[in-house]
């Protein structure tokens, strides 16, 4: 009784301590991606605002392409996924608040 007791008790600490281990790493990762994405959202604002200040871009959405075409930016790659942002993907300008929006 006391050997099946022992097992019981150890095998309950086990699974909290993989619970517990895994959201950790699982908010970790999550934390992560999002910071990553940040970073690649920022960049692209800043090309789009630069643009829009030496006045080659016009009105209040840019175009991922349209940065492309006058040289302010390359083929960019979303950092989570790897993937190529479509070209259609745009810059808003909203009074002084800059968005990036993908499709």
């Amino acid at each position: 009784m006391e050997k099946r007791n022992k097992i019981f008790i150890t095998l309950t600490l086990f699974i909290i301590v993989v619970a517990v281990l895994g959201l950790t790493i699982y908010k970790v990762v999550d934390d992560h991606n999002e910071k990553l994405l940040h970073v690649k959202s920022e960049y692209i604002i800043g090309k789009a605002k630069t643009c829009l200040n030496e006045k080659k871009c016009t009105g209040t959405k840019v175009t991922l392409k349209t940065l492309y075409d006058l040289g302010y930016l390359d083929a960019q790659v979303n950092p989570v996924t790897k993937e190529y942002y479509s070209e259609s993907a745009y810059v808003l300008k909203e009074d002084t608040n800059y968005t990036f929006h993908t499709n």
